[in-house]
């Protein structure tokens, strides 16, 4: 079973996704910001980071460039789940190293769709 690290802010926004990707079969690690997220991910098995753009502490682009500095997060799909939508940020955000950009609110029939194309 594939490990995803769910971060968002948002209590309700982490619950939903949760809900989305436990009922496809994936076991879920929540984190509450991407300083939080940092934490979970050197003490779990993580196969995909699926992270907000606006959070406090640490933002998705920063999560991003922290994961990528450790070896074990080089190819590790990242996707950043977001309101944000302008080019300019989707640059930034892969730019970080950002594998893809997904604009909330989100479709759950095409965030699986999205998550089976990329994970390994």
């Amino acid at each position: 079973m594939h490990s995803i690290l769910a971060v968002d802010d948002s209590p309700s926004m982490r619950k939903m996704v949760s809900f989305t990707l436990t009922g496809a079969g994936y076991q879920v690690v929540e984190a509450v910001d991407g300083q939080d997220a940092l934490e979970k991910a050197q003490t779990h098995h993580i196969d995909l980071v699926l992270a907000d753009q606006n959070m406090p502490r640490l933002d998705g682009i920063g999560l991003t460039r922290k994961l990528r500095e450790d070896p074990r997060f080089k190819t590790i799909p990242i996707l950043i789940l977001t309101t944000e939508s302008s080019d300019q940020m989707k640059q930034a955000g892969k730019a970080a190293g950002a594998t893809g950009w997904l604009v909330k609110p989100f479709d759950p029939n095409r965030l699986i769709e999205v998550l089976k194309k990329v994970i390994r």
